[in-house]
C-alpha cells in the first residue's frame, strides 16, 4: 500500500476517509516543523496538508517516492510549485468550493466595519455604563444602502460579494485585467483600479495574489481613497502594507479598516489591535463545516486518482 501522510488536523469527516486509506498522521500539538514533515514524507507516496504547512524545497527534495503534493486550500503559495513540477510530483488545490463562505465573511466584515458591531459589544462588556438609552448621536456607523463598493477582481468570489452587496443597494464598481461578463448580472461597472480607489465608499479585495499585488495598498494608495471610505482585506495580507495602514487608520486617512489576512501572518501589528476602527478576524474567510468538509473530499479525491496513475482533478500547474 502507498503511504498517505497527512501533515495537520483536519475535519473528523477528512480524516476517516485518510484512515480508511491507511494514511499516517502528524500527531504534534504544534504546527509541524520543517524537519518533521521531511521525516514524515521521506517514503511517503502523498502529502495531505493544510494551507499554513510550508512545503519547502528541502521537503520536496528528501520525499524521493513523492507523487502528490494535496493542499487542502483554494491557495498554493505555501508549496515550492516550481521545484514540485520539476521532480514530476503533482500539486493539487481546492478550488471554488471558498466562494460562497468567503463572500458570507466579507459582508459580515463590512456591517461589523460600518455598523460598530464588534465595538458596540465590546462597550457593553467593558463599559456599560456608557449606554444610557438610546440618544440621537449615540454610537453612530455608516449605512450600506447607497454606497459605492469597490471591489478588485471581480472573480468567483468578487462576483458572490458583489451579488450580496447588490441586495443591501450598494453601487458596485470593479476593476481588474478586462471587463467581465457576469458584472452585468449584478449591475457592476468596470472602471480602472484608480478610478474605483478614489471614487469607492468601501473597497473589498478579491484578485488572486501574484507578486505584482504586493503592497498593493501603501502610503500612496491609501491616501487616494475618501477619508470616509473603509478597506477590507479577506484575500491575502502582503496586498496591504499594514505599516502604512496603521498610520492611515491613526491619522485618519481612511475611516477604518476590516482584516482577515495579514501581511506577516500568523503574526500581526499590535497597533492594530489597540484600533478602535479596525475589525480582526483569524483568517477564518472559509472556515466554515460545510466548505471545509468539501475542500477535505476534494483533496483526497485528488490523492485517490494520482496513485492511481490517473491525471489529479484539480492541478496547479
Amino acid at each position: 500500500m502507498k503511504k498517505i501522510f497527512v501533515a495537520g488536523k483536519l475535519l473528523p469527516k477528512t480524516e476517516k476517509q485518510l484512515q480508511d486509506l491507511g494514511a499516517v498522521f502528524y500527531q504534534g500539538p504544534e504546527p509541524i516543523t520543517e524537519e518533521a514533515l521531511i521525516e514524515g514524507v521521506k517514503d511517503a507516496h502523498a502529502l495531505i496538508c493544510p494551507l499554513s504547512t510550508p512545503v519547502t524545497e528541502q521537503v520536496i527534495r528528501r520525499a524521493s517516492r513523492l507523487e502528490i503534493v494535496a493542499n487542502v486550500g483554494a491557495g498554493f503559495d505555501n508549496i515550492n510549485v516550481a521545484e514540485a513540477k520539476a521532480r514530476g510530483i503533482a500539486v493539487t488545490n481546492t478550488p471554488d468550493v471558498s466562494t460562497e463562505a468567503t463572500a458570507e465573511l466579507t459582508l459580515g466584515l463590512i456591517l461589523s466595519l460600518m455598523r460598530r458591531i464588534p465595538e458596540g459589544d465590546q462597550l457593553l462588556r467593558e463599559t456599560p455604563e456608557q449606554f444610557t438609552g438610546w440618544a440621537p448621536t449615540f454610537f453612530l456607523g455608516r449605512e450600506l444602502y447607497g454606497k459605492t463598493l469597490g471591489i478588485i477582481g471581480l472573480g468567483r468570489i468578487g462576483l458572490a460579494v458583489a451579488k450580496r452587496a447588490s441586495a443591501f443597494g450598494m453601487r458596485i464598481l470593479y476593476s481588474g485585467h478586462q471587463p467581465k461578463p457576469a458584472a452585468e448580472t449584478v449591475s457592476a461597472t468596470f472602471v480602472t483600479q484608480e478610478e474605483l480607489i478614489k471614487a469607492s465608499d468601501v473597497i473589498t479585495i478579491h484578485a488572486a495574489y501574484s507578486p505584482e499585488l504586493k503592497h498593493l495598498f501603501d502610503r500612496t494608495t491609501l491616501a487616494q481613497m475618501k477619508q470616509s471610505a473603509f478597506l477590507i482585506n479577506a484575500a491575502r495580507g502582503p496586498v496591504v502594507k499594514e505599516a502604512d495602514l496603521v498610520e492611515a487608520l491613526t491619522a485618519g486617512t481612511i475611516s477604518g479598516a476590516a482584516l482577515d489576512v495579514f501581511e506577516f501572518e500568523p503574526e500581526l501589528s499590535a497597533k492594530l489591535r489597540e484600533l478602535q476602527n479596525v475589525v480582526l478576524t483569524p483568517h477564518i474567510g472559509n472556515a466554515t463545516v460545510e466548505t471545509r468538509e468539501k475542500m477535505g473530499e476534494i483533496a483526497v479525491s485528488n490523492i485517490e486518482a494520482v496513485l492511481r496513475g490517473e491525471a489529479p482533478l484539480h492541478s496547479v500547474y
